[in-house]
């Protein structure tokens, strides 16, 4: 029989057997956001898939491990102007991470590994976790997909990664042409633009600015920071041959996570 790796698909039988155990309960969360003109504003959905690619890796290498439902909507940040995206405020995301995480641990589920797909998302997952620290001690990681893999993506895409990457662009562009080839727009990639500019200010990228040799904080929407819906970085170079080896990668980073912490306890 194939091994359930989504907790939602365990019949209530086979969590009781499942959950005595104390796999690592990895949870996905991302946003529904704009991503550019050809890629799907759901990146949650590539949160979900790698949350998934760990979790397979992990129990091959004699892990057990389970993925909750995804958190589809992410912290609210720079992306309200932009029509189809729902965010949550910071109070509310916050209160959701603490709940999913007292649930969690009231069954005695206390491996648990936050793989994260959305910058909006940070603060929160940090204020929530470092609660949890300072009341129990229980520590809860998480895993920041796209911090990983920008700094990852010189090495996975090779030495040529200048001006490729960005909102709208790579590595997450790449990744969704692997995930979900049938969900993507390559014939709607936007031709290149200069950026917007604000009272005589060029914008140089979400909440920023310039003026001469300087940068200012402003409060800059993305579809001002990027009137073509890409905040630097060229889709045009995506591939999704080296968006399957950077789902690879980081299937494996996380999956050697969960047993090196298996083993801490």
């Amino acid at each position: 029989m194939t091994v359930k790796l989504r907790l939602a698909e365990l019949t209530s039988g086979e969590a009781k057997t499942r959950l005595a155990n104390r796999p690592t309960i990895l949870l996905p969360m991302g946003s529904l956001e704009d991503q550019g003109p050809h890629a799907p504003m759901g990146d949650y959905l590539l949160a979900d898939a790698i949350a998934l690619r760990i979790a397979e890796r992990a129990v091959a290498l004699g892990a057990d491990a389970l993925v909750a439902p995804v958190l589809p909507f992410g912290g609210e940040d720079y992306f309200g102007t932009v029509p189809g995206g729902i965010a949550l405020s910071h109070a509310t995301l916050l209160a959701v991470i603490r709940e999913m995480l007292a649930r969690l641990l009231a069954h005695g589920l206390d491996r648990i590994l936050i793989v994260n797909g959305h910058g909006g998302n940070v603060h929160a997952i940090h204020e929530a976790t470092m609660a949890l620290k300072h009341a129990d001690g229980t520590l809860v990681p998480s895993l920041y997909i796209w911090r990983n893999l920008y700094a990852a993506w010189p090495k996975l895409a090779g030495a040529d990664t200048a001006g490729r990457m960005g909102h709208g662009a790579d590595p997450v562009w790449s990744v969704a042409l692997a995930l979900f080839p049938e969900l993507c727009r390559p014939d709607m990639v936007p031709e290149p633009v200069p950026p917007g500019s604000i009272q005589g200010l060029t914008v140089s990228g979400l909440g920023a600015a310039r003026f001469e040799e300087i940068e200012l904080g402003l409060p800059i929407e993305y579809d001002l920071a990027a009137p073509n819906g890409v905040l630097a970085g060229d889709p045009r170079a995506g591939d999704a041959a080296l968006g399957a080896r950077a789902v690879a990668w980081l299937a494996e980073q996380g999956a050697r996570l969960i047993v090196h912490l298996r083993g801490q306890g």
